[in-house]
């Protein structure tokens, strides 16, 4: 079944099959593909690199961020060393901290050709590995919200501050209210303006055409848990309710799998999860953290102090923050902060101007 269904992995818009090899039982097999005639495209994937020929031999240039070269160069140049040696190539990277081409020569094509994808699957690799630096929110910190979740917060610590773990530092800032759609790690400037052109694109491409230019209604009322125990839990979000169909529900999918197409976004699930989260346990070491990464969103840390949300669950099961009307999407920074109080933005698309996004109505 492993051969019929091989491990895929994603690198730059590309998919690979990850083939599970006995290294002595085709050891010299291996070679001598991997060192075949320059011609020969044996090893070379579907969608061919970017392959310069030269006097010398074959060149390709390829962009890594910089904060990624110490993993391709590796303990004491091991890594780069092991690399070089195994693909009879040469690989040349720029000094620490400075963003250009990591560069690989050889007198064989293939050999190129393979230097280039192991380095693809080591910064892909290392890559997951990284905090996330920006992240795709929509902004639910209006004034009428903010007082509504105020006043939740304010009734939580009164009639469940004896329960099990909860205080008053797990609680989100009610500036920073708002809407994941997906997180990104974007280590340099490039890859920043990459993802603030892709959001520009994903407004011209199907943004306008799903809201028509209208803004979209929403009602955050009730509350639910990532986790699947109540007395030990860690995320605390509000329910998202549209009012306009499918609408916010196919612009977050739809910009997610632009996002993941394009290798700035990790998949993890096959729809958005629109929630906004209200209380996190993360908080309570540090009062500036962010929301967790989706990655590990719901799964336990021995670091984290969860709290028993159940007393919490039963009184405020149905507890309405407001309806309000949304217009903008942000390409939001994780830890920096504008003059608001709300995440500091990379980039921004609106969709409507026609939204009054600071008079939230009560539900109905």
């Amino acid at each position: 079944m492993e051969v019929l269904r091989p491990t895929l992995i994603r690198i730059g818009g590309r998919v690979y099959r990850k083939t599970n090899v006995r290294e002595q039982a085709h050891q010299q097999e291996e070679e001598e593909d991997f060192y075949a005639a320059p011609g020969d495209a044996a090893d070379e994937p579907c969608d061919a690199f970017m392959i310069e020929e030269t006097e010398r031999g074959y060149r390709c240039a390829m962009d890594i961020p910089s904060p990624l070269y110490k993993y391709i160069i590796g303990k004491k140049g091991e890594t780069k060393k092991k690399l070089e040696t195994e693909t009879r190539t040469s690989i040349n990277i720029p000094g620490p901290g400075v963003e250009g081409e990591i560069v690989i020569t050889g007198q064989h094509r293939n050999g190129v050709v393979s230097a280039r994808t192991r380095i693809d699957v080591l910064a892909e690799s290392f890559r997951k590995k990284q905090p996330f630096t920006h992240f795709l929110s929509i902004a639910l910190n209006q004034a009428a919200i903010q007082e509504k979740f105020l006043q939740f917060k304010e009734e939580v610590l009164e009639k469940c501050s004896n329960d099990c773990g909860i205080s008053s530092t797990l609680f989100q800032n009610p500036a920073k209210l708002h809407l994941t759609i997906g997180t990104l790690v974007l280590l340099n400037e490039q890859e920043i303006q990459k993802a603030q052109e892709l959001l520009k694109k994903c407004k011209e491409d199907f943004i306008d055409s799903i809201t028509g230019g209208k803004p979209l209604t929403i009602e955050v009322t009730g509350i639910e848990y990532m986790n699947d125990d109540p007395a030990m839990i860690d995320v605390l979000y509000a329910k998202v309710h549209t009012k306009d169909g499918s609408k916010l529900q196919l612009i977050a999918d739809r910009m997610m799998e632009r996002f993941v197409t394009s290798g700035l976004m990790m998949k993890e699930w096959d729809r958005v999860k629109l929630h906004a989260t209200v209380m996190n346990t993360l908080f309570r070491k540090d009062p500036s953290a962010e929301e967790q990464n989706n990655r590990t969103a719901g799964k336990a840390s021995k670091e984290r102090e969860s709290f028993d949300g159940r007393k919490i669950l039963k009184l405020f099961e149905n507890f309405c923050f407001g309806e309000v009307q949304l217009n903008s999407v942000f390409l939001s920074q994780r830890f920096s902060t504008d003059n608001s109080g709300y995440y500091a933005t990379s980039g921004q698309i609106t969709f409507s101007c026609s939204a009054d996004s600071s008079a939230p109505t009560d539900c109905a």
